[in-house]
């Protein structure tokens, strides 16, 4: 095949701008799908995606069009998937940007144009939606302008649902985006943007080949992890797998492999073949580490094998997920994840549930934290029930974010507020027509729980927030504990900066108090750190009126039936054990 009929490009935007609808046309006009077998959002495979309206998992697929092969890549649009979408991106020559004309650029959208910009990618600006009473193509248009600096004339209007100007961008598609460049004599390198497990065949790969070809039954070997298998398979996308010879130079297909989990083969990678070797990466490759981390239990503890099995599968197909048992002595067993972030809790969650049919109970997410011991011992920990000794330790580093945050003008003090109370600073505040861009610094621990949802409340639902990582900065932390009938409760403990802990504690216990049930002895629920108490409140106790038997007579005989069930209450004080629900261990999830 020639290399100059080859055009590679994705499409990026905000979450439901309209990617997943307009590659359903394009696959629809080039003929790639049957009407028959059409169905919106056709790439979206999984029943989570469908519901939420999200991408998770990104598909590539293959078109003709007017003799060309165009190969299309269906990125995922969300903060916690920016590794998937940038080696996306590394794969492409060509990025179609769909902004929605009634919405305007949202900060994902220009957190992917910066990524696009980076690749060194032309970009096909498109505005979606023009067929709706809400859009604004003026305003839209001259927000784009202003990002890209293009002409308007550029920008193209679509309506991705009625198929109206889907043609053009086809066109543009061939027009403005260039032709793969790469070497097919030179030693086969193959860039893998995705992979997945599939239990009857083993791990699949998605990659584009930059340099070189792999053919079917060529032993394959991956540069990062120095894992080696055979291809059993190679062949393109279109959206079903159709098998070939050989995948050349320029192309993006897929390869079965003989490997037993993603893990030997991560996003990012270099795929090489032992008849062309190539000893240099392509570059670009990082080992993505979670950062967000929770604990996940069985409701009964019968389950136990059973959610490790079900993690155990799940990670074969999703490299980033890491994983380690865990022992609470209120849950019983269960295994503490770490994530790429909320939504990617989320939907691990939802996973578990559905497919897997487990109850879970799942503890109040945490971010990591770096510790320099006293001897100068570096440890990392997970959870704050980890928390070595307070006299032993020198420092505590937590990881910061840098974000963006961009809101129709009017609400920018709100916005700047919210992110003050977060102990967050405000770095820069520019403006994109009629809206502002905020970037700011913030801790990511205060942003795990609700920030969002805060965020969509002060701005009306205006409001749209993208992050990336940033470092770890040493600050005041201190682990505040929760004692409920004076046994402390490891699932509940948090780290806190010194200066929220005492509001931090007051909260939790309030929060407490609402969900677990009155006993027949008087509760006390306590926050404290280390020995210092710092907030407490009581669950009063059931009281039966064991006086009602009594009819008239000496006072002392109530009063020695009353001692008798004081003297019991305190009895049982010592004995009774308190029933938690698991409510109680996402408090700090919950909304007031």
């Amino acid at each position: 095949m020639h290399q100059d009929t080859i055009r590679n490009f994705c499409i990026i935007a905000h979450i439901d701008h309209g990617k997943s609808t307009l590659a359903d046309r394009m696959m629809e006009m080039t003929g790639t799908v049957l009407k028959r077998d059409m169905k919106s959002q056709l790439l979206d495979s999984m029943d989570l995606e469908r519901e939420k309206g999200i991408t998770i998992k990104l598909a590539p697929v293959r078109m003709k069009y007017k003799g060309y092969d165009l190969n299309l890549i269906d990125t995922p649009g969300h903060v916690d998937f920016s590794y998937e979408v940038s080696r996306s991106l590394e794969a492409c020559e060509g990025a179609i940007l769909v902004v929605d004309a009634s919405q305007g650029i949202q900060a994902q959208t220009l957190a992917n144009v910066y990524l696009a910009l980076a690749a060194d990618l032309t970009i096909i600006p498109v505005l979606n939606k023009v067929d709706l009473p809400a859009a604004d193509v003026a305003r839209v248009s001259a927000e784009v302008i202003n990002l890209l600096g293009c002409n308007d004339e550029d920008i193209l209007k679509i309506s991705a649902k009625t198929g109206e100007g889907v043609m053009d961008v086809l066109d543009a598609v061939v027009e403005r985006v260039i032709p793969p460049q790469g070497d097919e004599a030179a030693p086969t390198r193959a860039l893998i943007f995705d992979s997945y497990y599939d239990d009857y065949r083993g791990v699949i790969l998605y990659m584009r080949v930059v340099d070189g070809s792999i053919k079917k039954g060529d032993t394959i070997e991956m540069l990062a992890t120095g894992a080696s298998g055979l291809a059993l398979e190679v062949g393109a996308l279109s959206p079903m797998m159709k098998p070939g010879p050989d995948i050349a130079m320029g192309e993006i297909g897929y390869i079965v492999t003989n490997l037993k989990t993603t893990r030997d083969a991560k996003v990012g990678d270099t795929v090489t073949v032992r008849r062309a070797h190539a000893d240099e990466m392509l570059p670009g490759y990082k080992d993505v580490k979670p950062f967000v981390y929770a604990g996940f239990f069985p409701v009964s503890n019968e389950d136990y094998q059973e959610l490790k099995d079900a993690i155990e599968k799940l990670s074969l197909s999703d490299s980033a997920l890491q994983f380690e048992p865990e022992n609470s002595p209120v849950l019983g067993f269960g295994v503490r994840i770490g994530f790429l972030g909320l939504l990617h809790m989320d939907i691990v969650r939802e996973r578990l549930e559905r497919e897997y049919n487990l109850d879970l109970v799942v503890t109040n997410p945490s971010t990591d934290y770096q510790i320099t011991m006293n001897d100068g011992m570096e440890v990392d920990i997970k959870s704050a029930a980890d928390l070595p000794l307070v006299t032993k330790i020198s420092e505590i580093r937590e990881p910061w974010i840098k974000g963006e945050i961009i809101v129709p003008q009017e609400y920018i003090g709100n916005v700047i507020q919210l992110i003050v109370t977060k102990r967050g600073l405000q770095d820069n505040l520019s403006y994109i027509e009629e809206r502002a861009l905020i970037s700011f610094e913030a801790p990511l621990a205060n942003l795990l729980t609700d920030f969002y949802d805060q965020l969509k409340s002060v701005t009306s639902g205006y409001g749209s927030f993208n992050y990336e990582l940033d470092e770890y900065r040493a600050e005041d932390l201190v682990k505040v504990d929760f004692y409920v009938a004076g046994n402390i409760v490891d699932a509940l403990s948090v780290m806190a900066h010194r200066s929220e802990s005492q509001r931090l504690g007051r909260e939790v216990v309030d929060k407490l108090k609402e969900v677990i049930p009155r006993q027949n002895f008087q509760v006390a629920l306590q926050a404290a750190i280390g020995g210092k108490f710092i907030a407490r409140a009581d669950l009063s106790a059931y009281r039966k009126d064991v006086t009602t038997g009594l009819y008239g007579g000496d006072v002392s005989r109530k009063k020695k039936v009353l001692a008798k069930q004081a003297k019991g209450k305190k009895r049982m004080k010592r004995f009774g054990k308190v029933d938690i629900p698991s409510e109680a261990f996402t408090v700090m999830l919950k909304r007031d």
